[in-house]
């Protein structure tokens, strides 16, 4: 019985200390807060492009005024008219216009561009109404989100499951596929079968989505595969290791950071750009890009997913070519062992 014992107090002492574990776990709720609350708690406009139409000496002096009232906020493009402001909406190349139209006084969101930014403009036309004695401009979103999800609250939510399918989806695929070479064709199917079915429950069931709806799950299966590819390479490169470093990186850098509940230029100044070169907020920006705005502004964001989706796949033919390199080795070992025996 003196050997039970003895096995189970090695084991004991092989164990961390209570004070260890409870400071590793403080620390993790404490890096999760940072990363998810800090860019939410410092969210306003930052160089956030906006157009203004009309003569140049108006558009001076609004300028002037929104830097007065808003430092560095903003970054002014000006217009000739309505309608060059309208494109340049349309283009994603702003976010919204003031019309400095003397009779007709407008300001121009895009609501499903970003529902945070349509928002500080409409309180920018109340402002501007009161400089005006009480003259209230009229407010024309251009590019609205859909009926039945006013808000884009159904999009952003999509953010969270966008990159957990990713990160589960490599998890599981490593611990059920002992084959590695298996899981990248795997992973392939699991992002398209994916992206159908979370594109269907936004733009069907909650209407989030407009435009079509296998364009709409191109991005979303690009998504999911570049990040499942990236941490099943990382993973057989690199062991766990690998996997936990990719999977933080994608939780909290990727998510938390990319810009899908507001705006990029409304996160703290270079995280929200960061965020643009990692998955989920390549995929976020291309996403509303294609559903609401025919394909306008999704250049960038596709080269970006494709990078990360060459990358997994480079990744993983190391990890293989590596297998290849050690297998010969091994058998060599082997024929050795049995030549000596």
């Amino acid at each position: 019985m003196s050997e039970p014992l003895g096995g189970q107090s090695g084991a004991e002492e092989r164990r961390p200390p209570v004070v260890v574990v409870v400071t590793l776990l403080t620390a993790v709720l404490t890096v999760l807060l940072i990363a998810f609350a800090w860019p939410a708690a410092r969210s306003e406009p930052r160089d956030l492009p906006l157009a203004v139409a009309g003569p140049d000496a108006a558009v001076a002096q609004v300028s002037a005024g929104l830097e007065r009232a808003r430092p560095g906020g903003f970054e002014i493009k000006a217009m000739a008219d309505r309608g060059a402001a309208v494109r340049s909406i349309e283009d994603r190349d702003v976010y919204g216009a003031i019309v400095l139209d003397p009779q007709n006084p407008e300001v121009l969101t895009a609501s499903a561009g970003s529902p945070a930014v349509a928002q500080i403009l409409t309180q920018v036309a109340a402002g501007l109404a009161a400089q005006n004695g009480g003259v209230a401009p009229k407010v024309t979103d251009i590019v609205p989100l859909p009926k039945d999800d006013p808000r884009g609250a159904g999009l952003a939510a999509g953010a969270l499951p966008l990159v957990l399918g990713g990160i589960i989806g490599a998890a599981a695929l490593i611990q059920l596929l002992k084959k590695e070479q298996n899981r990248v064709p795997a992973a392939i199917t699991f992002a398209v079968t994916g992206a159908l079915a979370l594109t269907a429950v936004l733009q069907f069931w909650l209407g989030s989505l407009e435009g079509n709806y296998f364009a709409n799950a191109s991005v979303i299966a690009l998504s999911i595969a570049a990040i499942s590819l990236t941490l099943l390479g990382l993973e057989w490169l690199l062991g766990v290791a690998g996997l936990a470093l990719g999977g933080a990186t994608m939780m909290l850098l990727g998510n938390p950071l990319s810009g899908l509940t507001s705006a990029p230029e409304m996160l703290p100044t270079g995280w929200g750009a960061l965020g643009q070169f990692l998955p989920p907020g390549a995929a976020g920006t291309a996403l509303r890009s294609v559903s609401f705005f025919d394909g306008a502004g999704s250049g960038r964001p596709f080269v970006v997913l494709g990078c990360w989706l060459v990358l997994g796949l480079v990744l993983c033919g190391l990890g293989a070519a590596r297998d290849r390199n050690r297998r010969p080795a091994v058998h060599g070992r082997h024929e050795a062992s049995a030549v000596t025996v």
